[in-house]
């Protein structure tokens, strides 16, 4: 409850910067079998990444419904043993061993999905600072089609190039994101500082995926 208040006093990204700075302090190295990437504090910056999308309103809908039910899905079996599943990669190994990893409704795909819904709010952030002007539905058709449409069958590609056209005008996106302290400058700062902080991460946690087979699955 503590942190749901501190969220509503501060931005989404400001909130996420904050969570990024304390897993940013994790790196696996090169024994990819033994890295730690931390639960809770994973599926609270992907909360928040879930926050920014509503922003850009239904197109994002579907997308929307699937972070959802990736987090809660992690977070089931994380309470199922909140010690034994407080680092990621010990639910990767898990079904691994279990041969379950690959499965449709494993918490494994889930982990890969919410990373690549990041790819793509990254993408998105990326587009916008470097062209803070830049047209927003083709900053976000561009993002998609580099992060997200790769994996996803032919229906899931045909439903969102038609919601395109629900996407708000950057104008109205950037007012969105920002506090009432804030301006366009402030904001394209946080951006830049959240893409320094989760790229990095975000390489890392591919690294691991690759690693147990997980970065080549397709949406089924």
């Amino acid at each position: 409850m503590k942190r749901k208040r501190e969220m509503e006093k501060r931005s989404e990204l400001s909130s996420a910067i904050e969570e990024l700075s304390m897993l940013a302090k994790v790196q696996p190295g090169d024994n990819l079998d033994a890295a730690h990437i931390p639960t809770k504090p994973f599926l609270y910056v992907c909360t928040l990444i879930l926050q920014v999308l509503d922003k850009i309103g239904p197109t994002m809908t579907v997308l929307r419904q699937d972070i959802h039910q990736n987090i809660q899905r992690l977070e089931i079996l994380c309470e199922s043993d909140t010690t034994k599943y407080s680092n990621l990669i010990e639910i990767l190994k898990k079904e691994g061993s279990e041969g379950n990893g690959r499965k449709g409704t494993s918490c494994s795909r889930a982990f890969l999905w919410l990373t690549r819904s990041m790819d793509f709010m990254v993408a998105l952030f990326q587009r916008l600072v470097k062209d803070p002007g830049q047209n927003m539905e083709q900053a976000v058709e561009e993002s998609y089609n580099i992060t997200l449409k790769p994996w996803h069958g032919w229906i899931s590609s045909a439903a969102f190039k038609v919601a395109l056209k629900l996407v708000p005008d950057n104008k109205t996106f950037i007012s969105l994101l920002m506090t009432k302290d804030q301006n366009c400058d402030n904001l394209i700062e946080d951006m830049q500082t959240l893409i320094s902080l989760l790229v990095p991460i975000l390489e890392d946690i591919h690294s691991i995926l690759g690693f147990y087979r997980l970065d080549r699955l397709k949406s089924t």
